[in-house]
């Protein structure tokens, strides 16, 4: 019994000497079949399940609370926000902790550049760029395993994508095109180059490479997702009928209520676009069930801008406004639809009836509103800068011509025009404070949704009180903007004559001939409070009616130089009304009669030959017979504007050489205190000069030359036509250092 326990104790301590010894042999560094077998189980179930699984489920989270806009086009893959992030930081560093398990402690481990591509991902997540960047190059560089390398290049090229720095992303996918991917990475292949396309304006390509990547994809809502990007792309680049196709595929992939309820509308707007008639006469009806449907109850905004949109399309103006007006009317507080209406009722008003001041004030809206990040901010910003100015001088033009008007009317005319005006505004001011008065009584009692105007915020948002009601009160502050300017909620606050109230004096000015019908009172804007021309809300509802009328006096120019500045006002506003019209709106039909009102009423504008070279280029462009180009040249010949017809021939080397030749005898005389003959030679041979090297050299020595046998005022007036004629010449800046002496006090007279 005794030898038999001996035995078993020598076996036992044998197997046991094996398995120290083995473990001690299981070093990270080992290459011996039970040391790897060892590591690769601990690495994958102790480090890389762990952090797979908490990187996948943070990306199935940031995808589930995705907010999408419709609005605009989706992007294909979601773009990386680390503010998205910021609560899954904790879960994913914990996933990089556990994932840097493996090259800390079993790099022999076949997991290694998995557990380095789980740590690109997080880091990609996290928007942590850089870093992600170097973790993926060094799999594609170190790694061990083709696959894993192509995994690591997807994601290279995905950073490099978010980092906008698609040179190299390009660079990556030429790379991967040539090699032979597995299933996965040939899908995520696709996905991440069709995104880099997108992202870059390229909406044809990028719809190909989804078409392309389909046939691998899985019914469901990330690939309902797909087919309407995919539909939103083809829409973009004039293919209405390959994304009705797209937009029939996600109601067959499993989508969510969203993605069905906008591929229907999107449908419906490519059918708009297709012309099918037989399918525009089924949208009539789809809209109506729609509209009943409760489930669509939070979304009518989105179905009646449809609506506008293809009565839009067909050339329905007026009811295209109409039905976006509805859609507004039915936004109630979720307002993300909300610019995008206003901005196609800019369009519609901008493009179609050439109305610009209707145009201003609602993309003065949407811009309020829209997000800075949106693909239509930028253009949206400098069509305002646009039509913000064409306003300012439209008003200006009316706002004056009115005041002058006024300034000759006897004075019992004037002061009847006071008179009615002021009533006008008591009564105004009255009816309001009649309704507030009204709004407080009922309120106090719990009855408020009596008083007509004013409900509570329990009702629809349509019928709401204004101060409960998101849209009313976003349209209010523009409105208030547009009227007052930035003022700040003090007593009294009309007291101030501010340039806003300035801007909209005369915009329905009877004097100017402006009617209801033509005035301007689109949705998001009021009346402005004029008569005759004169800013009425210059002093405050309290003040006296004398002090009043008084307030209304101070801005009528009776006095010359009040007059003069009114004139100079009108005369830049019309030029630069004008070029406007020609550059910016492209409106040459309107340019014609707003320089030639210009000629008109001040033939001696200091922009003449401009005006008459812009007039030449204007009927050209509408293809209209005009005299400009001819008085160009005979009265300002020598000016760049001549030179710029093209009838002045450009200059051959031997014309060169002769009007160095020229230049040189004219210049001899100068040095010779010839001055007279040297001033005559000068303006003979300036035509001669157009086009030359030596054209502006010429024109400055005549300058001096002005200076030394003219009187003061006509060597002013030569430095300013120099700077007006040749504003591109290097010697423009010598010239200005020549005016600024001459205007000295100083200056000899």
């Amino acid at each position: 019994m005794s030898r038999y326990s001996g035995i078993q104790l020598i076996f036992l301590f044998t197997v046991f000497a094996s398995l120290t010894g083995g473990l001690v042999s299981c070093s990270q560094y080992s290459t011996k079949p039970v040391s790897k077998g060892y590591h690769n189980l601990t690495a994958h179930f102790n480090a890389y399940v762990i952090a797979r699984d908490q990187i996948n489920q943070a990306e199935q989270i940031l995808f589930k609370t995705r907010q999408e806009n419709y609005n605009q086009l989706l992007p294909i893959l979601l773009p990386v926000d680390s503010m998205l992030a910021q609560p899954l930081e904790p879960q994913l560093d914990d996933a990089i902790k556990k994932a840097s398990i493996i090259p800390e402690r079993h790099q022999n481990s076949k997991w290694l550049d998995n557990a380095y591509i789980l740590i690109g991902r997080a880091r990609l997540i996290k928007q942590d760029l850089p870093n992600a960047i170097e973790v993926f190059k060094y799999v594609n560089t170190k790694g061990t395993n083709e696959n894993d390398k192509h995994t690591a290049l997807v994601g290279l090229m995905r950073a490099y994508v978010e980092a906008s720095d698609y040179t190299n992303a390009l660079n990556v996918a030429e790379y991967l095109r040539n090699q032979p991917l597995n299933k996965n990475n040939t899908r995520d292949f696709y996905l991440t180059k069709a995104y880099l396309h997108e992202r870059q304006g390229e909406y044809l390509t990028a719809a190909g490479i989804l078409d392309a990547t389909f046939p691998v994809l899985p019914n469901g809502e990330s690939t309902a997702r797909l087919h309407l990007i995919a539909g939103q792309l083809y829409d973009l680049v004039g293919q209405p009928a390959k994304a009705v196709e797209h937009y029939k595929k996600v109601l067959a992939s499993r989508p969510t209520y969203d993605q069905s309820f906008y591929a229907n509308l999107f449908a419906i707007q490519s059918n708009g676009l297709t012309g099918d008639q037989k399918r525009m006469a089924q949208s009539t009806e789809t809209f109506e069930e729609m509209l009943n449907d409760r489930k669509n109850a939070d979304l009518k905004d989105k179905i009646y801008f449809t609506m506008g949109l293809l009565e839009a399309r067909s050339g329905r103006i007026d009811k295209a406004i109409s039905y976006y007006s509805r859609s507004i009317q039915a936004a109630g507080s979720n307002t993300n639809q909300v610019p995008y209406t206003y901005l196609e009722i800019g369009k519609l008003y901008f493009e179609k009836k050439a109305d610009y001041e209707h145009a201003k004030v609602y993309y003065d809206s949407a811009l309020a509103l829209i997000p800075q990040q949106s693909a239509e901010y930028a253009a949206l910003f400098n069509r305002k800068k646009t039509l913000d100015e064409f306003v300012q001088y439209q008003t200006t033009i009316r706002t004056d011509d009115s005041l002058l008007t006024l300034a000759k009317m006897d004075p019992a005319a004037l002061d009847n025009v006071l008179e009615k005006t002021i009533s006008q505004r008591e009564k105004e001011d009255k009816a309001q404070a009649a309704l507030a008065q009204q709004i407080i009584e009922k309120a106090t009692s719990g009855n408020i949704s009596s008083v007509p105007g004013a409900t509570n915020s329990n009702l629809p948002p349509a019928e709401r009180w204004v101060l409960y009601n998101p849209v009313a009160l976003s349209q209010g502050r523009q409105e208030f903007s547009v009227q007052w300017g930035n003022r700040p909620l003090e007593d009294n606050w009309r007291r101030s004559n501010k340039e806003a109230s300035e801007a909209v004096a005369a915009v329905n000015s009877p004097l100017n001939g402006a009617s209801p019908a033509n005035s301007i009172n689109p949705d998001p804007t009021v009346q402005p409070a004029t008569a005759g021309g004169i800013p009425v809300n210059l002093a405050g509802p309290n003040t006296s009616r004398k002090g009043q009328k008084d307030a209304m006096m101070a801005t009528i120019p009776f006095t010359k130089e009040a007059q003069t500045a009114a004139n100079q006002r009108i005369e830049n506003a019309l030029y630069r009304l004008g070029k406007l019209y020609k550059f910016e709106l492209n409106q040459p039909a309107n340019a014609i009669p707003t320089f030639e009102k210009l000629l008109t009423r001040y033939p001696n504008t200091l922009q003449k030959p401009e005006v008459y070279y812009l007039l030449y280029l204007s009927n050209e462009q509408i293809g209209k017979a005009s005299p400009w180009k001819e008085k160009l040249l005979s009265e300002y010949p020598n000016t760049s504007y001549a030179r710029l017809t093209g009838k002045l021939a450009a200059q051959t080397t031997d014309s060169e050489a002769q009007a160095q030749k020229t230049y040189t005898t004219i210049y001899d005389l100068y040095k010779a205190n010839n001055n007279a003959e040297a001033l005559a030679r000068a303006d003979a041979a300036m035509s001669g000069f157009a086009g030359s090297q030596l054209e502006d050299k010429l024109a400055l020595l005549r300058v001096i030359l002005v200076g030394k046998v003219k009187p003061i005022d006509d060597y002013k007036q030569a430095l300013a036509e120099f700077i007006r004629d040749y504003p591109a010449s290097q010697l423009v800046p010598y010239v200005k250092d020549m005016q600024t002496a001459a205007n000295s006090p100083t200056a000899k007279k």
